[in-house]
């Protein structure tokens, strides 16, 4: 080799030199720290290895219409991810499939469409919803839409709709009179008191007792760890099902199913709910 020629990689990874036999690229929206990768990777098996890519938008401001301005960086976070020898990829907020503009169809096509590209499949929260929700082979189900305010959840239950459900019922906090506004519930950034889990939960069963499955929109945080700290639905999807006699779905626990479906793999702890022990 010359001095002056550039001495380059090797352009496709080989499973030998991979750090971990399964390896799972996450994104999620700017200004948000993203509990995904830190409870996927303590549910997965050790052959299991995460990365996380956050969006870069300076000036994101949990816009609907700047997920749809930024959507082409989908695309930028899969091809690095491919570089990387990411297996799978999964895009963590769940209004970005409705915000695009593309339509269930329209979705299912553009993540295809890039696992042609890069050889790296994708899944997005809001498309794994309804795939998990089709795999559960439910009609009726109710939205406890949390602390998405309106053009959010009502954009989550028109997305379900296009997709075949029927949403019998679906509010957030503000709806079920929690919070008397919306700006209160912003002012808590996605961080609830433990005890809104059951409250919340049971005010939607109420409302509609016909339902097939109860879901829950966004990446919803409740102070339910030890000392306080704040915790997805994943981990009380089991306690929720029992006191309701449910399905229970939220968009993580429908994201983490979709790669662990992806992968051939399980978690490792049968305690996060029916759709993850089904596996």
């Amino acid at each position: 080799m010359k001095p002056d020629e550039p001495w380059q990689m090797p352009q496709q990874w080989q499973a030998e030199h991979k750090l971990f036999p399964y390896q799972v690229g996450f994104t999620c929206p700017p200004h948000d720290w993203d509990a995904a990768p830190s409870d996927f990777l303590r549910m997965a098996p050790d052959s299991v290895g995460v990365h996380g890519w956050m969006l870069h938008s300076p000036e994101y401001k949990h816009q609907l219409n700047q997920r749809q301005q930024n959507f082409a960086l989908l695309e930028d976070f899969v091809h690095c991810m491919a570089n990387n020898g990411a297996d799978v990829c999964a895009q963590v907020g769940s209004n970005w499939v409705h915000a695009s503009g593309l339509g269930v169809d329209g979705i299912a096509d553009f993540c295809r469409g890039l696992e042609d590209r890069y050889g790296v499949p994708l899944h997005m929260a809001g498309y794994a919803m309804v795939e998990a929700l089709r795999d559960l082979n439910v009609e009726k189900v109710a939205l406890n839409a949390v602390y998405h305010w309106p053009q959010w959840w009502q954009g989550t239950r028109e997305f379900l709709e296009s997709a075949g459900f029927d949403v019998v019922w679906a509010g957030n906090f503000v709806d079920q009179g929690w919070f008397e506004t919306q700006e209160e519930v912003n002012a808590c950034r996605w961080v609830f008191d433990a005890e809104l889990v059951n409250k919340s939960f049971q005010y939607v069963a109420e409302k509609a007792p016909d339902a097939d499955a109860y879901l829950a929109n966004g990446m919803c945080n409740f102070r339910t760890g030890r000392n306080n700290q704040p915790e997805r639905l994943l981990h009380q999807t089991s306690a929720l099902e029992s006191l309701l006699g449910k399905p229970v779905v939220a968009h993580d626990t429908a994201l983490y199913w979709r790669i662990f479906k992806t992968l051939k793999l399980r978690p490792e702890r049968s305690e996060f709910g029916r759709l993850l022990d089904n596996l």
